[in-house]
């Protein structure tokens, strides 16, 4: 199941399992007389257990369905933009076109464009329907069907129709090589019903296929294959700056290319009285102003200019929220969990091994012992984060100790194909903090170094054969990094490697990554519970020979590919859960990353006039959709 990508519009998630729904049904068909029946239609789909909300719910439990509507929300965002297409993977997409988002706005919701379904916010991974009313598939689960809303509308109230949906996926598989590869066992989509779309599969027992067909954004066809305000065609192909029709609750009116967009709530939205819509959408607008400079935007929103703001810096929510907007209860600050209870997270300096320093494992395993976590944890996190050891840090998936049980059979079926270490070795990061321990783990450093075939040799790590010194270029994202990088590139030089660090704007950066045009890189992957397709897109070894794909390291190991087969056709809960521990446990002895840190908490400060439902949902904050403005 698809998730966000940590620094892109990053990463997926999700490996289903056939669970009942609410009314106790099972995917399975009934049987009558010994033949199938036809396949049940569903209001929604679960990846975990039962369906929280039976057919029929009014509304979900976390929203306040008497929140006052009206009122603006500004908010800031780093970056810029230059496309409003959202099926391109060319250029930086506008934010609040689609959602949900991994940037610093927060965003929980797309303002103009919807899915075939909607997920909720108090479940771990359940969908129930937004632009579909219902969704049907056999048992062997070869296909899947959407029947359509009668209601369902453009903001132009034309009506959405199974030629957008057939369109939307078309043209999602062929200008996305990330969306091509996560949807390539979807091999036809076409009209079965005047409101029903049928979704074909060249594989059976993909219990993910229905769900993440679900999330599939829809554009309208006419419209982009219409003539925009200058007379000429659209091409949905490139990249444009024309507000685009959707059928979402709001409308983009306003575009200042690269610095501003402001939207604006449609008020004949089509699916304003849905239950799964109930609550939300109560602000009246929502605008952005883009900005280059982190510490511009903080200035910006102290100074009243903003209304809601994602804190990113430990440093600057333990000592720059002292000013009197703070002090006199203006402005209101929240540490919450509840975004991250559902997902896991891995983020760090990713090696390219498509770069021949990078081949021996023992090389990469070395550089992580020049990371001195503890020493950054007192001096600049304020103690606000932990070190990733994991994958799929924060959740039951992640492994750890020793493999047992289940995981242990997983993993001795693929012996030969796996590195030994798994069976023997738990994976630990070094543990810096203070000179000794530091000068032992660069003592250890060098002797993995001389295993990989180096030495130092007049103050330089050497190749032992070439002669050819160990440099390479750390690959940032603007400067926001850098006084973490910056520590471990000197670190590093204590022992003879010469690493570089460079800060690029997000364009320059994206562009980079895509085109695999870097020695190392910060970025990372987000997980969601239940992990699956998407797992062939961060590490499988088709995706290590695409331009594009979120295999950003290259990894492409048999063993690897077929733990993610495990993943994908896991049968039940159990076998999924081993599956991941297997996986993560082979990953990390791969050592493709030198792993960082995370929080379990999201900080976010907004202005006093700016209320949430309380409680709020179990995993998400719910901004902007479940919030709003109190007059």
């Amino acid at each position: 199941m698809q998730v966000l990508a940590l620094g892109a519009t990053i990463a997926l998630g999700a490996a289903p399992v056939l669970a009942q729904d609410a009314a106790g049904q099972t995917g399975k068909q009934a049987q009558t007389g010994g033949q199938a029946a036809a396949p049940v239609w569903r209001h929604g789909l679960s990846m975990v257990g039962p369906l929280k909300y039976a057919e029929g719910f009014q509304r979900f439990d976390y929203v306040n369905a008497a929140a006052p509507e009206g009122g603006e929300v500004r908010l800031n965002i780093m970056g810029s933009f230059d496309s409003t297409n959202p099926l391109l993977a060319k250029g930086d997409l506008a934010v609040g076109l689609v959602g949900p988002t991994a940037d610093a706005s927060g965003m929980s919701m797309g303002l103009v464009f919807e899915t075939l379904m909607k997920p909720s916010m108090d479940e771990i991974s359940s969908t129930y329907g937004l632009i579909a009313e219902a969704v049907s598939f056999p048992e062997d689960i070869a296909w899947a069907k959407f029947r359509l809303r009668a209601e369902a509308r453009w903001s132009d109230g034309t009506p959405i129709t199974p030629e957008d949906v057939i369109f939307s996926f078309e043209q999602t598989k062929a200008l996305n090589p990330q969306s091509e590869f996560y949807y390539k066992h979807v091999v036809k989509a076409e009209k079965t019903a005047e409101r029903e779309v049928t979704f074909t599969f060249d594989e059976t027992g993909n219990k993910e296929l229905p769900h993440i067909l679900g999330g599939l954004l829809i554009v309208p066809k006419l419209w982009w294959q219409g003539q925009g305000p200058d007379g000429k065609a659209r091409d949905i192909s490139r990249t444009t700056l024309e507000a685009p029709m959707g059928s979402g609750p709001y409308r983009l009116v306003s575009i200042a290319p690269g610095s501003a967009l402001r939207y604006e709530r449609n008020p004949d939205y089509w699916g304003k009285d849905l239950p799964v819509n109930i609550g939300q959408n109560n602000f009246a607008a929502i605008s952005f102003t883009y900005f280059a400079d982190l510490d511009v935007a903080f200035e910006a929103f102290r100074s009243g200019n903003a209304d809601y703001r994602w804190e990113n810096s430990a440093r600057r929510w333990a000592t720059a929220y002292d000013f009197p907007a703070v002090k006199d209860g203006r402005i209101v600050r929240e540490s919450l969990e509840n975004d991250n209870r559902n997902s896991g997270v891995m983020v760090g300096f990713i090696y390219n091994l498509r770069r021949d320093k990078f081949q021996n494992p023992k090389l990469r395993e070395a550089l992580n012992y020049a990371f001195d976590f503890e020493e950054l944890k007192r001096t600049i996190f304020f103690g606000q984060y932990d070190r990733i050891d994991s994958f799929f840090y924060r959740t039951e998936l992640a492994s750890s100790g020793l493999p047992q049980g289940k995981e242990l059979e997983i993993l001795q079926g693929l012996k030969d194909q796996v590195p030994a270490d798994v069976f023997t070795k738990p994976y630990l990061n070094p543990v810096g903090g203070d000179p000794t321990k530091m000068r032992d783990n660069l003592r250890q450093a060098i002797a993995l170094l001389k295993e990989a075939g180096y030495e130092l040799k007049n103050n330089r790590m050497v190749n032992v054969k070439t002669g050819e010194p160990l440099t390479f270029e750390i690959l940032l994202d603007g400067n926001t990094i850098e006084r973490v990088a910056l520590p471990f590139s000197q670190n590093l030089k204590r022992i003879g490697i010469e690493a570089s660090v460079r800060s690029v704007d997000s364009a320059q950066f994206t562009n980079r990554w895509r085109g695999r045009d870097f020695d190392m890189l910060y970025l990372g992957w987000a997980q969601s519970l239940n992990p699956g397709n998407e797992q062939a897109e961060y590490w499988g070894s088709q995706a290590a020979a695409r331009e594009g794909s979120q295999n950003f390291s290259g990894i492409s190991n048999p063993g690897v590919d077929a733990l993610i087969r495990k993943v994908i056709f896991a049968r039940d809960r159990e076998e999924l859960v081993a599956a991941t521990h297997a996986l993560d446990r082979v990953l990390l002895a791969h050592h493709i990353i030198v792993p960082t840190y995370a929080s379990k908490n999201s900080n976010i400060a907004y202005a006093k006039r700016l209320k949430h439902p309380d409680p709020l949902p179990e995993y998400a904050v719910g901004f902007p959709a479940l919030w709003w403005s109190q007059p």
